[in-house]
């Protein structure tokens, strides 16, 4: 009884609210429909209506995947301070957090699956069914640190969420030891990510044993960053209050992240160019361009020079502090590793080719389309788990089927009053 009442007023959470609200979602529909479109287009005429090629043969959807892998590991940025030391700031942001991290890992797939080229085929990663290739494929180990971060995503809050609804205190025995299992899993989604770049020893580009620790640096740097932006708009737009602590401790992290970022790439930077040598040649194209082909040195630069900006800005505490300024940088250092990240870490890898061949890549507009579908995919499906929770949180919704409780002189205590549908909505 409890699990359908749920499910039913997660559904009515869903389909009520404001006229901001149904634009935002109805606009996020028609970018997912459009992106809908250009993946049949893809499907119908196969990977040659993308930019991709025998040279460059991963585009802006493994740009997307590595970045939105740190953004979804660093959401461990607010558990571990939440759950195992107990820092009573983070506590109501830590809920939205694991939020963020379902909707990324739910992205980070769908740029898989896109990038398979034909989705029947990864019917040969599933355990029992297809070949693995566990453990000596890196691929499987990325499978498999994946999917099983976002079931700790997924039933964590679950059981937490029911348990609030439920008007029931949730037991930590039975999930405590799943969020220190989740937060080793946070580390290990991007190590192995970097792992399955830096193996692979004909790309000079990514054989770095510093690429591991950027990954991880980059991820604390642009996860923090968005749950700024994120809380900040909830505690703007709802009754739902986060306390002003965990904004100054999210900020404090992203800083001292940026700043470890930038001493990691200049660190890049040097090793690549102080004395370089053939393996440079990638970094050469990157950075300054080669032989006339300079398609994505405006690209980084501005990425650098943006870091650089917010990282500074961040840097002193009284801009910090300010809510303008702290809200301006993240925004700015956001798009900074997206591009960093992105297309600046995976392209690179292939241009030259191994045999020194110059082939440019320029996504075309069936990329671009399945790309903004799928973060327009994720963006619902945040707004959505952040949508359902809120209510339960604030102790608007509750399960109708609740037995009164009795105090000790004998009288019932009832239930918190479900609220209207009309008002039980943040706005």
């Amino acid at each position: 009884m409890h699990l359908k009442a749920f499910l039913t007023d997660a559904l009515s959470a869903l389909t009520s609210g404001g006229r901001h609200y149904h634009i935002w979602m109805a606009a996020l529909t028609v970018v997912m429909v459009i992106g809908g479109y250009a993946y049949f287009v893809q499907l119908r005429d196969g990977l040659i209506v993308t930019g991709m090629n025998d040279h460059v043969s991963w585009g802006l959807y493994i740009s997307n995947f590595t970045f939105l892998v740190g953004l979804a590991a660093a959401a461990m940025m607010l558990v571990l301070p939440a759950y195992i030391f107990k820092d009573v700031d983070f506590t109501r942001a830590v809920l939205i957090a694991e939020g963020v991290a379902v909707s990324a890992l739910l992205m980070c797939l769908a740029f898989v699956i896109v990038d398979i080229g034909n989705p029947l085929a990864s019917w040969h990663m599933i355990p029992g069914i297809g070949i693995l290739n566990w453990p000596s494929s890196l691929l499987a180990w990325d499978v498999i640190v994946l999917n099983g971060y976002l079931a700790l995503n997924v039933g964590i809050p679950f059981y937490i969420l029911y348990s609030h609804y439920t008007d029931r205190q949730p037991i930590k025995k039975a999930y405590v030891p799943l969020i220190y299992v989740a937060v080793l899993w946070a580390v290990s989604i991007h190590m192995v990510t970097a792992f399955l770049l830096a193996g692979l020893p004909a790309r000079p580009f990514w054989n770095s044993a510093l690429l591991g620790p950027r990954f991880l640096a980059s991820a604390f740097t642009a996860g923090p960053a968005f749950m700024i932006l994120l809380l900040g708009f909830i505690r703007l737009q709802t009754s739902y209050r986060i306390e002003k602590g965990a904004f100054t401790k999210l900020a404090l992290i992203t800083t001292v992240a940026a700043q470890i970022n930038l001493i990691m790439l200049a660190s890049e930077l040097f090793y690549k160019f102080y004395f370089p040598t053939h393996h440079s040649i990638n970094a050469q194209y990157l950075f300054f361009g080669l032989d006339g082909h300079n398609a994505l040195v405006p690209w980084v630069w501005t990425a650098i020079a943006f870091n650089v900006m917010a990282t500074a800005v961040l840097t002193i505490h009284p801009l910090r502090r300010d809510p303008r300024w702290l809200t301006m940088a993240c925004l700015v250092l956001f798009i900074a590793i997206w591009v960093e990240k992105g297309i600046g870490l995976v392209i690179p890898g292939f241009v030259p080719s191994p045999l020194g061949e110059i082939v440019e890549y320029v996504p075309t507009w069936v990329e671009l389309a399945v790309t903004a579908g799928i973060w327009a995919m994720g963006l619902f499906a945040l707004t959505a788990l952040v949508k359902v929770a809120l209510p339960i949180e604030l102790g608007h919704a509750r399960s109708p089927h609740l037995r009164p409780r009795r105090s000790l002189d004998g009288t019932r205590i009832q239930p918190p009053a479900r609220m209207p549908r009309a008002h039980r909505q943040p706005r």
